[in-house]
């Protein structure tokens, strides 16, 4: 290789060293800072290419994308002394890249550690204020929106970072308590199926006095139905048998001696103690049932 050429490829490799070193992309999810010799010149630099001095200039970027902080579990008090293990996480991000590198030196672990007590003191306000039921259920939104409001203010102003929000992903009752805890919720629920119990024997007792009395009245109404059935029918066979008495008498009484006569002799061996002119047979003594002369 010539010495021309060797002196061109140094060339060449010199011009893309300090191309690389000079010119620098800033992307639409990146926040940077541009130094000069350690001062800040251009707090928020935008995105695209830019141009710096090496040596004299250089980029700090950070993530300018939504990030997240898992937080240790805390132990707050409510506002009726109850003791609670929260655990929650924090959802943050750079909106003013010269406050955060003067405040963090953009060490993302030095913004945590930074964060956390901020967040943490308000939980432990918001919690404070707060009943039990509140902050388990009735208000936890409200809770964290108070909170993300108040901290976002002063996080901008001191860090030049905006809380985006804040969540508690679990609540917990302490160890030693939790046993007591449950035992007062097994009794009161144990309590209660009492009560239910109770009310269900008593709902049951009324419904079946109700129906004792219903089948009462149903029976005496069935049984004065029948009585009036009854009496019509015997009404009715009295009239048809006094009818028929009065359309021949002389038979009638013919038929009524021998049903006297069958039911009298049904069993063998039977005995009539009678005289023989009695009027128990005069139709044995006369077809025509009258006396001979």
């Amino acid at each position: 290789m010539s010495g021309k050429s060797m002196t061109g490829l140094v060339i060449a490799l010199l011009l893309v060293v300090v191309g690389f070193n000079t010119l620098y992309i800033i992307k639409e999810t990146d926040r940077a800072v541009l130094l000069k010799f350690g001062e800040i010149v251009d707090p928020d630099i935008k995105p695209g290419l830019h141009i710096m001095i090496p040596v004299i200039n250089k980029v700090r970027k950070f993530d300018g994308r939504v990030q997240t902080l898992d937080a240790q579990s805390q132990s707050y008090l409510t506002v009726e002394k109850k003791r609670l293990i929260v655990d929650s996480f924090i959802k943050w991000r750079i909106v003013d890249p010269q406050k955060y590198y003067t405040a963090t030196s953009g060490d993302e672990y030095k913004a945590a550690e930074l964060l956390f007590p901020n967040v943490d003191a308000g939980l432990r306000n918001q919690f404070g204020e707060r009943t039990l039921n509140e902050v388990v259920s009735g208000e936890r939104d409200e809770l964290m929106v108070e909170l993300v409001d108040s901290l976002s203010v002063q996080t901008k102003d001191e860090l030049g970072i905006e809380m985006v929000d804040i969540r508690v992903k679990k609540i917990d009752l302490p160890q030693e308590v939790s046993a007591s805890v449950y035992e007062r919720m097994r009794t009161e629920r144990e309590r209660e199926a009492r009560e239910l119990r109770s009310r269900g024997k008593e709902l049951a007792e009324g419904i079946q006095a109700d129906a004792d009395r219903q089948k009462a009245v149903i029976e005496a109404n069935a049984y004065r139905d029948a009585q009036q059935v009854r009496g019509e029918g015997d009404a009715l066979a009295a009239k048809v048998y006094a009818d028929a008495y009065n359309k021949d008498a002389e038979f009638y009484s013919f038929y009524r001696s021998l049903n006297a006569y069958k039911a009298a002799f049904n069993q063998q061996g039977d005995i009539m103690v009678l005289k023989p002119d009695s009027e128990f047979f005069r139709y044995l003594g006369s077809p025509t049932g009258k006396a001979s002369e």
